[in-house]
């Protein structure tokens, strides 16, 4: 595995661990300026509009995993596919599973690190 590939997959671990502790600051850290993000029925959106959202998740628990598929290596560019399985559970309410694929872009910066900046996320509602 090369350095670029460890730090890929640091960067979904870490991404994952922010999100079940609520930590959208480094969830935040961790994308592009330009970010954009693609899901089912809605608009494509950008890194102001993810922070809203999260906002908005506020007091809801997260639980989930986040499994590498395919990664590939193209220069300062990486896609992967990842399968994605979460559980969110908001105060007092009925937990709400979903689970199934992304499609993301990957980006390297000039301080070397790599950010997500495009993503396509397909995940549904499981029983």
């Amino acid at each position: 595995m090369t350095d670029d590939e460890r730090a890929i997959r640091w960067l979904v671990e870490t991404w994952m661990r922010a999100s079940m502790r609520g930590d959208t600051a480094t969830v935040l850290s961790l994308m592009t300026d330009d970010v954009v993000f693609m899901v089912p029925g809605q608009e494509p959106f950008g890194k102001k509009a993810f922070a809203a959202a999260a906002e908005g998740m506020a007091g809801v628990r997260i639980e989930g995993t986040s499994d590498i598929v395919e990664l590939q290596l193209l220069g300062d560019w990486a896609f992967m596919r990842s399968h994605i399985d979460m559980t969110a559970t908001p105060p007092n309410g009925e937990p709400v599973r979903r689970s199934g694929y992304s499609l993301t872009i990957l980006r390297k910066q000039a301080d070397g690190q790599w950010r997500l900046a495009r993503d396509a996320n397909l995940l549904t509602a499981r029983s």
